[in-house]
């Protein structure tokens, strides 16, 4: 689809959501699997676009024989498949040649490959220093102790964690720098020990020992960051009382901070045992305030719920935005100065590292138009505003499919008409 037009006749929000699995936890057990050589079950694995893909480069990772020749293996535009990959291939016997989409190689890689390569590895840029596409020579890697800057992004961080059992000596990771999304590194940490992995956990120091992931049969919750737009839905509507099921309280993910963040907006969160219920109390609120250091995922729908009720927001912590599916905080400046408020940036060194939104002149016009920028988090944290404007187009919104590829007919099944 080239577009889709949104509309409900009312803002009420019930109904039963089963919301997609994680494709964060789904796609680290992946590469645990391959590392290990061996099959076990994994339950309600990710349909995410992105974790399909994985699987399938995987597979043909696993099964081909690329002694003699250089296999190529794109990774589109999905960053842990790129990330991921360039570790485990470096311990593959073999040729690579690692690549993805344009955007893709605008996102940089040079702090991993360079951790790589100071383990033994074999990585060359084959165009622009730092960046995709990839030439890496599979081999056995040596080497014991490192460090990485940890403020980019955590994908480097579980990249070289996910191998580390598998290196003679094991290794001892020392982490510099203003972490960011620190519990996607403890998700996989805690994946990791679940598998058997043994890990000392420091304030910046990680030491893993050497061995095997000793695998047992694992479930994959529901996706904490996708039951991000349901939230914001829940603020928009006036009448809430929505299910949205395989959500844990004990959850790997760190995006479960959701129901702490939206009480700020009268949003209840009640556990079930399938899963959480919300409603929605009044509740004035004149502004708010958040830091998205560790929380980079669910910056654009509370961005996005700010903007739809009208208050002034200051938001830190935003600078990995910049460098996702697309400029993530550019694309929020475009589209939300459509309705009048004002998107102001900050930081140093060319870096934005505060966003802070401003309802100036705001207004809702029906009918309106968003761009996705071909990212899946832009176009789910723009859509829920129909419940402002009346109706609104979404330009390109198959991009949904990267991460939650039922959501627009999750949104049809709660009464939202969309053709």
């Amino acid at each position: 689809m080239n577009s889709i037009i949104i509309s409900k006749p009312d803002k009420v929000l019930k109904g039963s959501i089963q919301l997609p699995s994680s494709k964060s936890i789904s796609n680290r057990l992946l590469i645990m699997q391959a590392l290990s050589g061996k099959k076990y079950k994994i339950d309600n694995l990710s349909e995410a676009e992105d974790t399909v893909l994985l699987q399938r480069l995987l597979e043909v990772i696993l099964n081909c024989n690329a002694q003699n020749k250089v296999m190529e293996l794109d990774t589109g535009n999905a960053g842990t498949a790129m990330r991921f990959l360039t570790s485990f291939l470096s311990m593959r016997q073999g040729k690579w040649v690692l690549t993805g989409s344009e955007r893709m190689k605008q996102r940089p890689i040079g702090i991993l490959a360079e951790a790589m390569n100071c383990l033994g590895a074999s990585i060359d840029f084959l165009a622009k220093p730092g960046y995709p596409p990839l030439l890496i020579r599979g081999n056995e890697l040596h080497g014991r102790e490192l460090t990485i800057d940890s403020g980019i992004s955590s994908q480097f961080t579980t990249a070289l964690l996910l191998i580390a059992p598998y290196l003679p000596e094991g290794m001892i990771l020392h982490l510099k720098g203003k972490t960011v999304s620190s519990p996607y590194a403890m998700m996989t940490i805690r994946l990791m020990q679940f598998m058997g992995a043994k890990i000392k956990i420091g304030k910046t120091r990680l030491h893993v020992s050497p061995g095997a992931y000793q695998f047992k049969d694992v479930d994959v919750e529901s996706d904490w960051s996708s039951a991000a737009f349901w939230y914001e839905l829940a603020v928009f509507s006036d009448d809430v009382d929505i299910e949205l099921l395989g959500l844990q309280r004990d959850s790997l993910q760190g995006d479960a901070v959701l129901p702490v963040i939206y009480k700020n907006f009268g949003i209840l969160t009640e556990f079930t045992d399938r899963g959480i219920r919300l409603t929605k109390v009044r509740k004035k609120i004149d502004g708010f305030y958040f830091d998205f250091t560790n929380f980079p995922d669910l910056a654009q729908a509370v961005i996005a719920t700010c903007a739809g009720i009208g208050i002034r927001g200051r938001f830190e912590g935003v600078r990995s935005l910049q460098i996702k599916e697309t400029d993530r905080l550019r694309a929020l400046k475009n589209e939300l100065e459509k309705l009048g408020i004002q998107v102001s940036f900050f930081g140093d060194g060319g870096h934005t590292d505060t966003l802070e939104i401003m309802p100036v002149k705001p207004s809702f016009p029906s009918g309106i138009t968003f761009e996705t920028y071909g990212d899946h988090r832009t176009a789910m944290a723009l859509a829920p505003l129909v419940l402002k404007t009346g109706i609104l187009k979404i330009l390109n919104p198959d991009a949904v499919a990267k991460s939650y590829p039922y959501f627009w007919n999750h949104l049809k099944s709660v009464g939202f008409d969309i053709h």
